[in-house]
């Protein structure tokens, strides 16, 4: 394959990163970016403020990113200045006028994937990258469900401007699948590379890693 006909990378977020060595083992494997979870509903959720001690020691040239629920302007904020945060990800009922002051740090803002009229506003967040991700009656993410990658794929071709990140269901199995149909700017997993209850398995995540980095050749 020629230089100029090579794939584009695809950017990969290991998301629900609860410690350290499951942090350390996502950059080994060779991660572009780390999610840990500041909502209180969520099962991998962290307290940021405290784990924010050790996620500032963390290797460099790796995204970490704050995902948050619907958290107020101040708490918003705060996250976005303790050590280590370099990005927030808003995976909530947001608006666009919430997140606008917030496009001069980009910041990642994520939209259920329920039809084509759910989808049809997601380029007016302005957000550095939008994350599409399974609808779920009731949950913010992390359920574990497949995304409608049909539909991805179709709001992907519509939004050529757009950097979408594919999330929902992903794992080790189907995700070199998913990236060929949906073609999307990034993946996101978290339950797709657990083999217990919010642990990461060093194994899947190489595996997931590989399976991606695949499709790029």
């Amino acid at each position: 394959m020629t230089m100029s006909a090579k794939k584009n990378k695809i950017r990969i977020k290991i998301c629900g990163i609860t410690n350290p060595q499951d942090a350390l083992d996502a950059i080994e494997a060779g991660a572009d970016a780390l999610g840990f979870n500041g909502f209180e509903g969520s099962k991998r959720f962290i307290d940021l403020t405290r784990a924010s001690e050790w996620i500032a020691q963390l290797p460099p040239f790796v995204a970490r990113v704050a995902v948050l629920v619907n958290p107020t302007l101040p708490q918003a904020q705060a996250v976005l200045g303790l050590p280590g945060i370099d990005l927030l990800q808003f995976h909530g009922d947001e608006t666009a006028e919430y997140c606008a002051p917030f496009a001069r740090h980009g910041f990642i803002k994520a939209v259920a994937a329920r039809d084509r009229v759910s989808l049809a506003q997601a380029s007016r967040f302005g957000a550095s990258a939008v994350l599409l991700d399974a609808f779920v009656p009731g949950a913010y993410g992390g359920t574990g469900c497949l995304i409608d990658l049909g539909l991805a794929a179709e709001f992907v071709r519509e939004n050529p401007g757009l950097r979408i990140i594919l999330s929902g269901g992903l794992n080790p199995e189907n995700v070199a699948e998913a990236v060929r149909i949906v073609r999307p700017y990034g993946v996101d997993v978290a339950s797709g590379v657990e083999s217990q209850f919010c642990k990461k398995d060093p194994g899947r995540v190489r595996e997931f890693i590989r399976a991606v980095r695949e499709t790029e050749e």
